[in-house]
């Protein structure tokens, strides 16, 4: 239903909707020239090579463009909807209250994206020299989905703030810096404290770098396991904080 809403209102302003898949088209070729720039100076960057951190990227491109699609334009307006007071309105209504704001504004104009990541993906797993299992491929798939749930919880953590805080626009800027570091460097690459961030503090560096690993025969047991408590780790954090977010929400009619 929220989906179809969505819809009804996107065709009242076609041009808006369908200008989406030129401007994420766009986006998309800029991300491969830079990794074609990149690789045309270098064999590989540290132990991985131009196969591998193809997969990377397009693994990191349709993390990012499924969020794009399903709840992405949903959970920024959260921290809007906090200081105006819109999220009386939600509160009230007959339905989880995350949910809602989460999947309300479900972009298909993004849908695009998915779809010429997926094409990356393809490619760099034809250039790989290893073999195509249906186990290898489950996995890839199960860790990918992990890590987009890892995504929305991030995502849902850094705007739940507002609840407490009136200032958080320097947050999400970090969020920013963060993802566009993760998104071009592989996890295993960060040393030291840089690794306890991006590994456990902020997981931004696992979530391209272990369904890469996994697929490319490299993933240790003990690092599948860890991706799985990451996860289940932030998914009840994020949904107990959210929780206590709304019992420190000052209604706009209080």
């Amino acid at each position: 239903m929220l989906l179809k809403m969505k819809l009804s209102r996107n065709m009242a302003f076609r041009f808006s909707f369908f200008s989406a898949f030129f401007v994420d088209a766009t986006l998309f070729l800029i991300q491969i020239i830079m990794f074609q720039a990149i690789y045309s100076q270098t064999g590989s960057i540290g132990d991985w090579n131009r196969p591998q951190m193809l997969l990377f990227i397009g693994t990191f491109m349709l993390i990012n463009a499924v969020n794009m699609v399903l709840y992405f334009f949903g959970v920024i307006t959260i921290p809007e909807k906090i200081k105006s007071g819109q999220m009386d309105l939600y509160i009230t209504k007959p339905v989880n209250t995350l949910f809602h704001l989460s999947f309300e504004n479900i972009d298909i104009g993004s849908a695009p994206l998915v779809l010429l990541s997926l094409g990356i993906i393809a490619y760099a797993i034809s250039e790989m020299n290893i073999a195509v299992t249906a186990g290898r491929l489950l996995g890839y798939v199960f860790l990918v989905l992990l890590m987009q749930i890892l995504y929305y919880d991030m995502e849902v953590i850094l705007r739940t703030f507002p609840f407490f805080f009136i200032q958080t626009a320097s947050i999400e800027r970090l969020e920013i810096e963060f993802l566009g570091l993760c998104m071009k460097i592989p996890g295993t690459l960060f040393k030291g404290a840089f690794k306890v961030l991006f590994y456990l503090v902020l997981p931004y560096g696992i979530m391209s770098t272990i369904p890469t690993q996994f697929f490319a025969g490299v993933l240790t047991p003990v690092g599948f396991v860890y991706s799985i408590a990451v996860v289940v780790a932030f998914t009840i954090f994020t949904l107990a904080f959210f929780r206590l977010g709304l019992k420190n929400y000052k209604s706009a009619s209080s």
